[in-house]
């Protein structure tokens, strides 16, 4: 940068001219008059991207302190770069853009704030480019920016990206959110018009329509086709999240000093909390079975129901999975990554350290997203003959698959030996168990077991209610699920554990023997 200092200074010029017609310039007689002429500076920028030079000039100065104070501004700019040749290029990009539209020589203060952070330098970045450096930056776990990545291409972009970042306000994003709302009545609305003609373009009946029916049944279709597939909305909890992670995205805007204040804090949205866990009573069922309509996002089944699938589950190479969810509460990925290292089958206990995650569809093992997430739980003695009886199937599914590579060896086919991963819970070959490859298989029981449906996730709810019907309070609860806090489990929990109660309540009062009948039940007969 020394080369660029010395090419340039200050020069002091006049439009006089000659008898010729041509500029004076510096054989002028009145340039010595300090009224005279006027003052112009010139300081030569880095090489453009195809390595041409282009000098800064700028004139019409009328003091000399004035020219000087904006020539070392332009030095104190390139001065940053250093020998970063991409800095260098970006500075003289800007330094070009200031001299062609007559713009002030910024700060130099404020060009370093933007050359560290990497982001346009003539304070024209968008959101959208703000929202690209910002998730580019961040060191989480994978699955956790992908979701950001996720909120940034499908809502905030689209929303927001076009807006300036120093423009950005709360009105902007009011609207963004509202509009959210909007879309979801227009979702619900088109996914209702597709169910309704589902109904319509539908033959229930086993035989075969008659060719009137048929020709309906064609029109009907074909207006089916021609509509929008389902599509989910976006509910309280994701646009929380989303507004969650703008929120964060912005005070990092604000901690580089590219934006002064976060309009995404002073956002009103309706309450987006978890959603309460309910049973499946069987008035639940009914309704269900009836409409396809689940009363709750969360469902779980009751004791009853958990017996009915374990009882389907039994035969299936994974029966000890879904039953180690169900009693202890593990979460899927946690099931897939556990270790036999960490299985104390002796003494009755299990420590969760691992966990199996997908990044896109490749499953990776990854450290658990929090310290609270890892800890040690005991084992029921169910729980721990069902593991050891699926250690010894696992042994002989790994001998069986050895003899079989063996056998292909032997006739010049290449069949790799038992992967010995170290998982509880592996493939047939011994490597990694798909997260995936378990819920299609929680998916397939629950249709064979012909149980009102819930979520694989939903099962490690299912252990909530039988630690409470086993006694356990929602501490209890806490500590075995592994949530980070009491309120979460009773945030999710409480509607729950009320309807157990009332169970519990039924039996109690079952249990003692009474001479007559109890008198509820006489008011009832009497009315």
């Amino acid at each position: 940068m020394s080369g660029s200092r010395r090419a340039g200074g200050i020069t002091k010029r006049c439009e006089c001219r000659g008898a010729d017609g041509r500029l004076l310039g510096k054989a002028c007689p009145q340039l010595a008059k300090k009224s005279h002429g006027a003052l112009s500076l010139r300081q030569e920028l880095p090489l453009d991207a195809e390595g041409r030079r282009r000098p800064f000039r700028r004139t019409g100065y009328r003091q000399l302190k004035d020219a000087q104070a904006d020539l070392d501004k332009l030095r104190g700019i390139l001065d940053l770069p250093g020998d970063d040749e991409d800095a260098q290029r970006r500075v003289g990009d800007l330094l070009q853009n200031v001299m062609r539209d007559r713009l002030e020589i910024p700060d130099p203060v404020e060009v370093s704030r933007k050359i560290g952070v990497g982001v346009p330098l003539d304070g024209k970045m968008t959101v959208g480019d703000w929202l690209d450096t910002w998730v580019a930056s961040k060191k989480t776990r994978t699955t956790t920016t992908n979701g950001y990545r996720s909120h940034i291409r499908l809502h905030l972009k689209p929303g927001l990206g076009h807006y300036r970042l120093d423009r950005l306000n709360v009105g902007h994003c009011q609207e963004f959110f509202d509009s959210i709302d909007d879309a979801n009545e227009v979702i619900a609305a088109e996914n209702q018009a597709r169910r309704e003609q589902e109904a319509r373009a539908k033959w229930g009946k086993n035989s075969r329509p008659p060719a009137a029916e048929s020709a309906r049944l064609a029109v009907e279709r074909e207006k089916l086709a021609a509509m929008n597939p389902f599509r989910p909305t976006t509910g309280p909890a994701t646009k929380q999240r989303i507004r969650g992670m703008l929120r964060t995205a912005l005070n990092a805007a604000i901690r580089r000093q590219l934006i002064t204040f976060n309009p995404a804090s002073w956002l009103e949205l309706a309450p987006g909390g978890r959603p309460k866990a309910v049973l499946w009573t069987d008035q639940h069922v009914e309704h269900w079975r009836h409409t396809g309509e689940k009363p709750s996002p969360v469902m779980v089944w009751t004791p009853v129901q958990i017996g009915a699938f374990l009882d389907v589950a039994e035969k299936d190479r994974l029966y000890a999975f879904f039953h180690l969810i169900a009693f202890r509460g593990l979460r899927r990925g946690e099931g897939v990554g556990q270790d036999w290292v960490n299985v104390d089958l002796d003494g009755h206990a299990i420590t969760i350290a691992k966990e199996i995650i997908l990044d896109g569809w490749t499953p990776m093992e990854s450290d658990l997203k929090t310290d609270g997430s890892a800890a040690t739980i005991a084992l029921d003695s169910l729980n721990v003959a069902t593991l050891r009886e699926h250690r010894v199937r696992q042994l002989a599914e790994r001998d069986a698959w050895n003899a079989h590579a063996e056998q292909q060896r032997k006739v010049g086919k290449k069949v790799a030996p038992w992967a010995d991963t170290g998982k509880v819970f592996v493939a047939e070959d011994g490597a990694w168990l798909h997260p995936e490859h378990v819920s299609d298989a929680f998916r397939r029981i629950c249709k064979e077991a012909d149980l009102p449906p819930i979520n694989l996730r939903d099962l490690r709810h299912c252990a909530a209610t039988l630690i409470h019907a086993g006694g356990g309070d929602l501490h209890a609860i806490k500590e075995t699920l592994r949530h980070s806090t009491i309120r979460l489990a009773s945030d999710t929990y409480t509607s729950l554990l009320r309807e157990v109660d009332v169970e519990i309540a039924e039996k109690a009062a079952g249990l003692v023997p009474r001479a007559r009948r109890p008198r509820d039940e006489a008011a009832v007969e009497d009315v």
